[in-house]
């Protein structure tokens, strides 16, 4: 647990947390803590029950604002994508009048980029570090938004270049992580609504009308994440396209191999028959002649079929 009383954009360590116990002259408390850290937190800053259940709950949380009675608890789902799989890592925090605790189970890369920017900025309260942080945790969804785009086109580029069965793994992987994702979206673009709309006593009322901005971002991820359900959905067609026409492929040249050797078939199956009026078998030459004839035709019908480029 590090604690650090931040005022404009200052960052000043605190040893003792009993010193968070009464509002600083200038700037506020942010105690950034792990779940562990909560069974020392909640009694001294009357944390609710419910709230800190929630944060030892091993179930997903999803995105909310809960209002008790000298704090908010506000859940806010980060976002992280390995090239392989989709991760959100639950973010809690506890906003009160001059202190803002952030509890994570695991690193979250926000609050370490967040650091700079209230430097920057010269942040002195607590609510426009919740502002800045539920920023920075939207605007990585753009980010993570290029890289499944730049993804997709890879994929799609594959597909057409050189078909594997993997592609169809892949494709129905990304597929459900994008859907799931989709569903989380919903919630965590509502918790930005209602910080923009309800009536908060915590967050100053000039500051609450930035969120507008996060809002119309949070759609616009919303709105990508439906182009790119409907991309894998095109990607699978072309997919299942170029796998039935590389079967057709397959099959129209095992017909033209087919098609040649008919006609040497029956050639010999002609004179493989036992009779003793045929006198080409008894020729010194009717064997070679027969495979001449034979070849000829093999190599006449090939050149044709590759003019009228059936094979």
């Amino acid at each position: 647990m590090k604690i650090r009383l931040v005022n404009e954009g200052v960052f000043t360590p605190i040893d003792d947390i009993q010193t968070t116990m009464t509002a600083p002259s200038a700037g506020f408390y942010w105690i950034d803590a792990d779940v562990e850290d909560l069974a020392l937190l909640q009694p001294l800053f009357s944390l609710h029950d419910l709230a800190v259940e929630d944060c030892l709950s091993e179930e997903e949380q999803r995105p909310k604002l809960e209002i008790y009675e000298n704090h908010y608890f506000i859940v806010v789902n980060s976002i992280r994508f390995d090239d392989e799989e989709i991760f959100l890592r639950a973010l809690n925090v506890f906003l009160g009048r001059y202190f803002i605790i952030t509890v994570t189970k695991q690193k979250i890369n926000e609050l370490r980029t967040l650091k700079p920017i209230l430097w920057e900025q010269e942040v002195s309260t607590p609510d426009r570090f919740l502002y800045l942080l539920v920023d920075l945790v939207v605007d990585n969804y753009f980010t993570v938004g290029d890289r499944i785009e730049a993804k997709i086109e890879k994929l799609e580029e594959d597909i057409l270049m050189h078909t594997k069965k993997s592609h169809l793994n892949e494709i129905i992987g990304l597929r459900s992580e994008i859907l799931w994702l989709k569903k989380v979206l919903g919630p965590q673009k509502d918790l930005i609504n209602t910080l923009n709309k309800r009536d908060l006593r915590l967050i100053d009322d000039q500051l609450q009308k930035y969120f507008s901005d996060i809002y119309e971002n949070a759609v616009k991820i919303s709105e990508t994440f439906d182009t790119f359900r409907d991309l894998m959905g095109n990607l699978r067609e072309a997919y299942q396209s170029s796998i039935a026409n590389r079967a057709n492929e397959i099959m129209r040249v095992f017909t033209a191999i087919t098609t040649i050797f008919m006609p040497l078939t029956v050639i010999t199956g002609i004179y493989g028959m036992n009779f003793d009026n045929m006198p080409e078998t008894h020729t010194s030459y009717g064997y070679f002649v027969v495979i001449g004839i034979m070849a000829v035709l093999a190599v006449s019908m090939l050149l044709i079929f590759r003019k009228k480029d059936w094979i």
